[in-house]
């Protein structure tokens, strides 16, 4: 059977399109998404320790709704170079690692997929610096890949992170993330438990793994 040239370049065009879709789509951050009984979206509430559990170590510790462990993160030098996200049973989630500009105040930070650190992070993640201009606001950009052009910013992270408010935005301004105060609601009033215990809730589409990773590298530019 015979296939029109127009047709054939047609399908092949098509086919072409749909790989370079399914390319988009396997990026990070990964979609997971979680739902309730009924079928509807929900959030991932993650309640953040600024703790190791490990003795003399600076760390993390996450657990979820339910007081499961989830996260952890152990490090026994104060400003690593190196940061690795962990889960509950040890494995490796995701490593950061800082690269330093040679003027010294502007730091990089790479992200790559388990512990394997190689030449294809999954995104460049860049503290904020703003001089005379820009946005006061914004506390760092994302980048996909190595990429670190200012037009071409995945995700931005907006807000103060020394005060735990922050906001995780998409390219379209869409709020995928936030780090809040966590408060615990007595009869009489509320209790705030400062800022080394605070909460990270995941919006539906959006990795908490790599949500809990641009926690660990706000901590490393902000505290």
């Amino acid at each position: 059977m015979k296939v029109f040239p127009r047709l054939k370049s047609l399908s092949r065009a098509i086919h072409q399109e749909q790989e370079e879709e399914e390319k988009e789509r396997s990026k990070y951050p990964r979609i997971k998404i979680q739902e309730e009984e009924g079928g509807s979206l929900k959030s991932t509430s993650l309640t953040v320790w600024r703790k190791s559990l490990v003795m003399n170590c600076k760390g993390f510790t996450v657990i979820d709704s339910h007081g499961n462990l989830v996260y952890r993160v152990d490090n026994y030098i104060h400003n690593p170079n190196e940061l690795v996200l962990m889960d509950a049973s040890g494995n490796s989630l995701l490593t950061m690692c800082r690269r330093t500009k040679k003027l010294g105040w502007v730091d990089s930070w790479y992200v790559y997929e388990g512990e394997e650190v190689g030449e294809s992070p999954i995104c460049c993640v860049k503290k904020h610096v703003s001089i005379l201009q820009g946005k006061p606001n914004v506390q760092a950009y994302v980048y996909r890949g190595a990429s670190s052009k200012p037009c071409a910013a995945a995700f931005t992270v907006e807000g103060s992170y020394a005060q735990r408010t922050c906001k995780v935005l998409d390219e379209c301004g869409s709020e995928v993330a936030e780090i809040k105060r966590k408060e615990a609601n007595t009869k009489s009033f509320n209790v705030s438990f400062g800022i080394d215990i605070f909460q990270l809730v995941v919006h539906p589409g959006f990795d908490p793994a790599f949500a809990m990773a641009l926690v660990l590298l706000l901590d490393q530019m902000f505290s």
